[in-house]
């Protein structure tokens, strides 16, 4: 299958060769507990969950963390989700805003968006500080890491995931080719104590615990 996008705003909308790329590791590592801190509107949430669907024929869970429609933050935290909370295309604000008075950031919004996976989506409302904790590392087998990309937030979202995960799991890192974000520097940190790490097509790094 094909990264699909959907009536809802995405990180991947322009870069599809990313977008698949993610699929494809999904496919090759064949995981059946996924974890995705910094859901957004869920289209990437979406799209995973269907290859899930496909390679694990509905055996699966998915697990995801965002603030969601949460704005009221410290301001270091705040950049995990909220720099995207605008719809700044006219039609999709007033159909969405207006009209059907819906918030496409919402944890509700996103539950629907993947009612078709009730059963196996757990989503988690905060910070990933404080939600990545509660998430049994142990039984996670992938993970998207696309939430908060300050040096300092990837640094402590990577060491909670590493303290707890077992080895020969993969974590996928988003925008590592980003230079006014963290994340390169948090990953290339943490190469020395993981078994691999790898650039996948500059936008994405691969992690192997």
């Amino acid at each position: 299958m094909k990264f699909k996008n959907y009536f809802r705003k995405s990180s991947f909308k322009k870069d599809k060769v990313s977008a698949n790329i993610l699929l494809e590791q999904i496919e090759i590592y064949k995981p059946k507990t996924f974890l995705e801190v910094g859901v957004f509107q869920g289209v990437t949430s979406r799209n995973v969950c269907e290859k899930l669907n496909q390679i694990n024929k509905g055996n699966f869970s998915f697990h995801g963390i965002d603030i969601f429609e949460d704005t009221n933050a410290d301001v270091d935290n705040l950049e995990m989700t909220t720099k995207h909370n605008k719809i700044s295309n006219p039609l999709k604000h007033f159909i969405f805003n207006i009209v059907l008075r819906k918030n496409l950031f919402s944890k509700n919004s996103i539950y629907n968006f993947l009612k078709k996976f009730k059963n196996n989506v757990y989503l988690n409302k905060g910070f990933s500080e404080v939600e990545l904790p509660k998430i049994e590392m142990s039984k996670i087998d992938m993970i998207f890491l696309d939430g908060g990309h300050s040096y300092r937030t990837v640094r402590n979202d990577l060491t909670i995931i590493l303290k707890n995960i077992k080895k020969n799991k993969i974590i996928i890192c988003d925008d590592y080719n980003q230079i006014n974000y963290g994340v390169k520097k948090a990953v290339d940190e943490i190469s020395k104590d993981v078994s691999d790490v790898k650039i996948l097509n500059k936008r994405l790094a691969r992690i192997t615990t």
